[in-house]
């Protein structure tokens, strides 16, 4: 399998007026194309604002981040725009479903966004809503779904524009431990059949070792689980 992600020499470097905050440096990481990763780290170790910057949601200090054709260190604002909306599908802790559109519409406004047709586009919607088990619920408001259904929601939202790769941070840290097994397992087993490259960031170490590898951030910087002893 190629590499799907190259990470080198990344260093992320917060600056105030008292004091000068490193809190990831010298990191590099390499993913194949089709691997789970999952990363885990003591909270404030840096997982999320790594995630970010792998996203372009934020930028690094230093370092060169390629995914895919797409070198993040040197987009600007429309690059990054196109970057997270044709070749990424982003989770996040908050569902962040807009309130008042049902749980179909949540899913193909994306896809209405980067240009496909509604007819696709709801198509494309109802058969990803039924993948994650709530065709029964595609006409309900996100006030009408249960914490479970609405993350459910944001799993097939990410993959509506058929993203290379799917970024999740903390995707189950709202939920009860029953749900969050459940949104751990559809995770891994909806990149599995839509063969996407998945890269999460979580606390629960139930759904970390179901990754094909795990990493621990610790010092600004990534270890795989079996470099260390920590986890």
């Amino acid at each position: 399998m190629n590499n799907i992600i190259e990470i080198s020499n990344l260093e992320k470097t917060y600056k105030t007026d008292f004091e000068c905050l490193t809190i990831l440096k010298d990191l590099n990481l390499t993913v194949k194309e089709g691997s789970k990763v999952v990363i885990i780290g003591e909270s404030g170790s840096g997982k999320s604002t790594f995630l970010n910057i792998i996203g372009g949601l934020d930028k690094p200090t230093t370092g060169n981040i390629n995914v895919g054709p797409y070198n993040i260190s040197e987009l600007d604002e429309d690059g990054l725009s196109d970057y997270r909306s044709k070749y990424l599908g982003l989770i996040f802790q908050f569902h962040y479903l807009l309130k008042d559109f049902t749980a179909l519409e949540n899913v193909f406004l994306p896809a209405l966004i980067t240009g496909n047709s509604k007819k696709y586009a709801m198509e494309k919607a109802k058969q990803l809503l039924s993948d994650v088990g709530l065709l029964d619920r595609i006409n309900h408001l996100p006030s009408e779904l249960s914490g479970g259904e609405r993350q459910r929601v944001a799993v097939a939202r990410a993959l509506i524009n058929d993203p290379s790769v799917i970024l999740a941070d903390e995707p189950t840290g709202n939920l009860d431990p029953a749900n969050a097994s459940m949104i751990g397992d559809l995770l891994f087993s909806m990149a599995d059949r839509y063969n996407k490259t998945l890269i999460l960031v979580t606390h629960d170490m139930k759904i970390a070792q179901k990754g094909d590898f795990q990493y621990l951030i610790k010092n600004g910087q990534l270890k795989l689980k079996e470099e260390q002893n920590e986890i």
